[in-house]
């Protein structure tokens, strides 16, 4: 397989289409919920009008035109195709900036923020980005021995940015992204010059549960609320993402249920998933995973990596951007610990986990100013 930077075009046939709709057809659906809210998972009514937009009401086709419109490119890293979007900007001295999404994410999550990064009338906010998918992820390689890991997804970004041939680069992350690229600033990975972090990971200590003040109270309640009652997903898929991955690559409706409940979940919303996310936009990131089987192969990163989501000491240029609904909120005591080279901290007044996706204005103006100061 071939180390260079190739174009790479995304053609899904009518056939996998047509595919889709009859395993929908052929649903057997559950008995509805013993109860009238969300406590138990989607509601059976509630997922039964979101499968029936996508069954009779969706059209695939102009979201893989916009990928393919973007520049999708593919290159061999440790044997294992990387498939990844790359836009440049008109400003030629523009930053390079390396975007990396997470579960149950897709590189579709920063669809509504390329403009205002690479297109903006100030060239000091212009970015060249670089948009991977995850291997196991999307439109990347399925890993088919264990080992990789976020420590080799962060080698292996920084692989793919000399071989775009950026010496000097920046690195953005939340969720997977968040663990992938403090591992960039861990190793220190080179030509790396700073990285941005909307989910910073960081815990508290001994000495923080005695007298903790508003922010630790509302990051420990949030965690507390995470592993009582939204943990399980990631239970599974770290201890038997295998057992797991049947049905997610067999039934588009199991697959839907199991992402459609983290966009009610995680965002910041008024009650749907909705409110925050469009559904369209919903739909396009579940074909992500649908049309490429990646359900079993991308839970593999929790059983690869789950210990590292874990703070680590970083001394390059650190950014992060904290947005309220985020599912495992860091106050910046917790991360000043870590990151000795804070050099901005921004907190948001809306927005949760998915923050370029349901917050892209914000999101961009928080990097422009985050990377401004490290020029």
């Amino acid at each position: 397989m071939s180390t260079a930077i190739e174009p790479w075009r995304l053609t899904i046939p009518d056939t996998a289409i047509a595919d889709l709709h009859a395993r929908i057809d052929a649903t057997r659906w559950p008995e509805r919920e013993t109860v009238d809210d969300w406590s138990q998972g989607v509601p059976l009514a509630v997922l039964q009008d979101f499968v029936a937009t996508w069954r009779h009401e969706y059209d695939w086709r102009p979201t893989e035109a916009w990928i393919n419109d973007q520049g999708l490119s593919s290159t061999v890293i440790y044997d294992l195709p990387i498939r990844f979007l790359h836009i440049r900007s008109r400003h030629a001295d523009a930053k390079p900036l390396i975007l990396t999404h997470g579960w149950p994410g897709s590189i579709l999550e920063f669809r509504g923020v390329i403009a205002g990064l690479t297109d903006p009338d100030d060239p000091a906010d212009a970015f060249h980005c670089v948009i991977p998918c995850l291997p196991g992820y999307g439109l990347s390689g399925k890993p088919t021995a264990k080992g990789w890991n976020v420590e080799k997804i962060a080698g292996a970004w920084g692989s793919l940015m000399a071989r775009l041939g950026y010496t000097r680069w920046f690195a953005q992350g939340g969720d997977w992204g968040a663990a992938v690229t403090t591992q960039i600033g861990r190793m220190n990975v080179p030509g790396c010059a700073g990285i941005h972090l909307n989910m910073p990971i960081a815990r508290p200590l001994p000495q923080d549960l005695a007298a903790p003040g508003p922010d630790e109270r509302r990051a420990l309640a949030a965690l507390q609320h995470y592993q009582q009652w939204d943990s399980g997903y990631s239970t599974q898929q770290r201890t038997r993402p295998q057992t797991v991955g049947y049905s997610l690559v067999d039934s588009p409706v199991g697959l839907a249920a199991w992402i459609y409940e983290k966009m009610w979940a995680w965002t910041d919303n008024q009650g749907r998933p909705e409110d925050a996310l469009s559904r369209q936009s919903i739909i396009d990131n579940l074909m992500l995973y649908w049309l490429t089987a990646t359900g079993a192969s991308s839970a593999r990163l929790y059983w690869e990596s789950f210990a590292s989501f874990a703070a680590f000491d970083i001394t390059m240029p650190v950014a992060c951007s904290i947005f309220p609904k985020e599912i495992l909120p860091a106050p910046r005591k917790w991360v000043e610990r870590h990151c000795t080279n804070l050099v901005y901290w921004g907190d948001l007044d809306k927005g949760g986990h998915f923050a370029a996706w349901e917050q892209p204005g914000l999101f961009v103006g928080e990097l422009r100013k985050a990377f401004g100061k490290m020029v």
